[in-house]
């Protein structure tokens, strides 16, 4: 997946592709996916890198999604259970099952949530991840050592999946490039071509060179999450919104506030929503919030009233109560809920997924969640092979494995091959070497440092201070392998330094 080969085919004015995917998020990458997979000459292009907004920002986890079934949306929770089990079957290298606590702090906890969460293990059907069962009292603080433990009665246990999402976002887009999709990162849709009034394509730029080029396609999809509308805008400058952004934050804490493998769930905090802490890469992830936004934005930023709802509620129910200096990253995301008339609250927006065709032709995309975007992609392929005349194919998703369970022998094999690349980039990651730089970069498409840090490994996530320690080091590996110069690599260490303070917790002192 070299960005060089597929940007020359992208600029070919003999390919002529079937479906032109434009974004590569969750959503994108998916339908690409689906698409070359079936058959269809497919492209996608992205204006920054993959899973560079919403779908790196994750709470990391591949759920049915429980607070749905106190709404009754049992379709959706079977739906999303569905795909929880595929996507643990079809890419166990970067997903797993993980036991969940919800505690009982009064006497109707238990019954309650053990009756709701019996259902929801049964809904999963064959692909149960495990059954659910009370706990005692003594049984939650085994599990959770660490949680409060005043008033406590016991709780209830359940399993659901987690994962890491953009290196998901990154498999994703290596299984499609394997399947003959033409892929591009930090190449943007400048205008929507048409002929007749019909879409036929998109007027493409290089944002690295500025170099503009038209991609012909029968059909157009429109899958930029948050940014749906300003693809839309191209097609139809007057076009209604169709969606309305929704913030998510979460804070990363050392491993000791949740020292085991259980991760903690609060059915309903004082918003409505779920918050969860959950152990993820030997580090603890707490949140979410749901704030609505105005702006859709690539770099948003977690509110102040924002981190203190997410700390107050983390002190709430931990023993250890985390401070501003226990903040090892902040991050924040924007979630493309599909606005409906009359709803003031983003919470009660669904999180289903909606397909828009404008009389053009253009295929949008939008909501849904990680957990659902293989059955999008299949959605989406489905009605632009009806909406572009295209040959029917059955969709294979359902049963094809994602790359990327073989690339850490490869990058291992790498880095036996000279002396220093098997180094740490920085003491805080040890599993982050030299050679993982050289690897994305010659097979991930990651061409700036924030690409590594951020995206390709996680350590903007794990410790945003540490990562811009590590700045300067991954720069200058990275200029060498792509032909950069010094001052392209101080700069790059500069800019991802300034990425990084607007990760870092307000008032920490560390």
């Amino acid at each position: 997946m070299q960005r060089h080969h597929h940007l020359a085919r992208l600029q070919s004015r003999d390919e002529h592709f079937d479906i032109l995917v434009i974004g590569g998020g969750a959503s994108g990458l998916g339908a690409a996916l689906d698409a070359a997979s079936r058959g269809h000459r497919t492209a996608l292009i992205e204006q920054h890198d993959f899973a560079k907004a919403t779908s790196s920002r994750s709470t990391k986890l591949v759920h049915g999604g429980v607070r749905y079934l106190k709404q009754g949306d049992i379709s959706l929770v079977r739906s999303a259970l569905r795909e929880r089990g595929l996507l643990l079957r079809n890419a166990p290298h970067i997903t797993r099952a993980t036991p969940f606590i919800i505690p009982a702090y009064n006497r109707l906890d238990k019954p309650f949530y053990g009756l709701g969460l019996t259902m929801y293990e049964r809904l999963s059907g064959k692909l149960s991840l495990g059954k659910s069962r009370t706990l005692t009292r003594a049984q939650v603080i085994e599990h959770i050592p660490t949680i409060e433990q005043h008033d406590l009665r016991g709780g209830i246990l359940y399993y659901d999946g987690q994962f890491d999402d953009s290196r998901l976002a990154i498999n994703l887009a290596q299984t499609a490039a394997a399947r003959g999709a033409t892929l591009a990162n930090y190449c943007a849709c400048a205008a929507l071509i048409k002929e007749n009034g019909k879409i036929r394509g998109a007027l493409a730029r290089d944002i690295e060179t500025g170099a503009e080029f038209p991609i012909r396609a029968r059909a157009v999809i429109n899958a930029t999450g948050v940014f749906v509308d300003t693809i839309r805008r191209l097609d139809e400058p007057a076009t209604r919104p169709l969606v309305t952004p929704s913030q998510g934050i979460h804070i990363v804490l050392p491993k000791k506030f949740l020292p085991g493998a259980s991760a903690l769930m609060v059915p309903k905090t004082a918003d409505g929503r779920v918050l969860f802490a959950i152990p993820w890469k030997d580090r603890v992830v707490v949140g979410t919030t749901d704030t609505p936004v105005h702006t859709e934005s690539l770099e948003p930023r977690a509110l102040p009233e924002e981190l203190a709802f997410v700390m107050q509620h983390a002190q709430k129910y931990l023993a250890l109560d985390p401070a501003p200096d226990d903040v090892l990253s902040v991050f924040a995301g924007l979630r493309p809920l599909v606005k409906h008339a009359g709803t003031g609250s983003t919470a009660a927006l669904s999180r289903d997924h909606t397909i828009v065709i404008s009389p053009a032709g253009l295929i949008t995309l939008t909501g849904g969640k990680w957990t659902s975007y293989r059955k999008m992609a299949e959605d989406v392929i489905d009605h632009a092979e009806r909406a572009a005349s295209l040959e029917r194919k059955p969709c294979v998703t359902t049963t094809l494995p994602i790359l990327g369970a073989g690339d850490a022998e490869n990058i291992a094999a790498l880095a036996a091959t000279a002396p220093g690349l098997a180094e740490p980039i920085h003491p805080t990651f040890p599993e982050i070497r030299r050679a993982d730089i050289l690897w994305q970069a010659r097979n991930e498409m990651a061409r700036t440092v924030e690409d590594i840090l951020a995206r390709r490994t996680r350590a903007l996530v794990l410790d945003a201070r540490a990562s811009a320690a590590a700045a300067p080091l991954v720069a200058t590996v990275l200029a060498g392998e792509l032909g950069r110069d010094e001052a392209w690599a101080d700069s790059q260490a500069d800019a991802y330094a300034a990425q990084a303070r607007g990760w870092l917790m307000p008032g920490a002192q560390n």
